[in-house]
């Protein structure tokens, strides 16, 4: 009994002494899943906390990387030039550029959209020599020119291989442009035409165009010329639906659509256009191909390509007749030459009114502006006669409408 009372007491012992262990043990229990939450909470701020400070880091280190561009750009903006009116309507002072035919024709092809102009544009006629390199009548041109400075521009398209020796004084000096070779009747021509026309667009200031050869000569002084071309409601370029084989016998059926037989017009190569069509000719991109694949000798493309397009588009606008005299009548590919013998006061006084035509709808005794083709030798006589034919010392009002027939 003594040892069975003994054994419970011992029972009772180990209880009582086990009893705060499993206390312990079930808390510990308890608290487990609230330290994983709170661990969890910590990783998650952590997480936050680098991807935030990782946002902001790259947000500096791009701008590090782009603050030494954002000064340069600003330097060169508005510290060394800014960016004004002038520098748009400026004529470069010298003609000589590096863009390609495709990046001069774009560029010439951009033209103000809205009408007027926000600053005083005098309007200026443009003279476009086309030649295989020297200027036989230079001496002639530049007395033509003198003292009417701000009324004209040059431009000359020579052989690339030809280089000038004009002085800074000549008005032909630094007017050659960046050239290409041209092989007659062929659709060469026509892109040196073009490409006299782009880079005499590049000046803001010239409205009216006149293609011209190194055999031309001018029949009236520059006054006279001036107001009867600025005067003209039309561009002088011909545009005759002519018959027979040297006319509508030159179309080719591969021009069609874009072209009918219809449409087909010829014309004298050497023309004067307003600045509307001289756009209209450098940004085109229909007629230009269809000329440069199938017009070909006998068809040539100086006499087709803009009287066709042009007539196509803005017949309205062409008084379908050239200002430039020129003397067929010998017959064969070419005109007639003068030389020194031929030229007399009385034979150039008669050029411009050689046949009769019509000036802004009126009858007019005045018809040609120029003439060719001279031979060099004829120089010496021009220059003498120059005072009487050029009209030298002569201004605008005094030979204003003198080109309209009396009664």
């Amino acid at each position: 009994m003594k040892v069975m009372v003994m054994e419970m007491e011992e029972c009772v012992k180990e209880n009582g002494s086990s009893t705060p262990k499993s206390r312990v043990t079930n808390q510990s229990r308890a608290l487990l899943p609230l330290r994983l939450l709170q661990i969890l909470l910590l990783f998650l701020v952590l997480t936050l906390g680098i991807s935030v400070v990782s946002i902001h880091m790259i947000k500096f280190l791009k701008i590090q990387r782009l603050d030494p561009v954002a000064p340069i750009t600003l330097l060169s903006t508005y510290n060394h030039e800014s960016v004004t009116l002038d520098s748009f309507i400026r004529p470069p002072s010298n003609v000589w550029h590096t863009m390609n035919d495709s990046e001069l024709l774009w560029r010439a092809s951009i033209e103000p959209q809205r009408n007027g102009y926000p600053f005083k544009r005098v309007p200026k006629l443009a003279f476009m020599f086309l030649a295989k390199g020297p200027l036989p009548f230079a001496p002639l041109w530049e007395k033509f020119c003198k003292g009417h400075e701000g009324l004209y521009s040059i431009y000359v398209h020579s052989l690339p291989s030809y280089k000038s020796d004009f002085s800074r004084s000549s008005v032909f000096y630094r007017r050659y442009i960046p050239s290409q070779a041209v092989a007659w009747g062929e659709m060469s021509m026509g892109e040196a035409e073009r490409r006299l026309l782009a880079n005499a667009l590049l000046d803001i200031s010239n409205e009216w165009f006149v293609l011209l050869s190194e055999s031309c000569i001018p029949l009236r002084g520059f006054s006279f010329i001036y107001s009867y071309v600025s005067e003209s409601r039309y561009s002088f370029m011909g545009a005759a639906d002519e018959e027979g084989p040297d006319g509508r016998g030159r179309y080719r059926t591969e021009m069609e659509p874009e072209i009918t037989l219809s449409q087909w017009r010829k014309g004298s190569q050497w023309f004067e256009i307003n600045r509307k069509l001289a756009v209209e000719i450098v940004q085109d991109t229909t007629y230009y191909p269809k000329f440069k694949e199938f017009c070909r000798p006998p068809c040539y493309v100086d006499e087709h390509y803009f009287p066709t397009m042009l007539s196509m588009k803005h017949r309205v606008l062409l008084a379908n007749r050239t200002l430039t005299w020129t003397d067929w009548s010998r017959g064969g590919a070419h005109p007639a030459t003068f030389g020194k013998a031929d030229v007399t006061e009385s034979f150039l006084k008669k050029l411009t009114g050689a046949k009769s035509c019509l000036y802004n709808d009126h009858q007019s005794q005045i018809c040609y502006l120029f003439a060719r083709k001279f031979a060099p030798s004829a120089l010496e006589p021009l220059l003498q006669l120059a005072p009487k034919i050029l009209e030298l010392g002569s201004n605008i009002s005094s030979t204003r409408h003198s080109w309209y027939c009396e009664g």
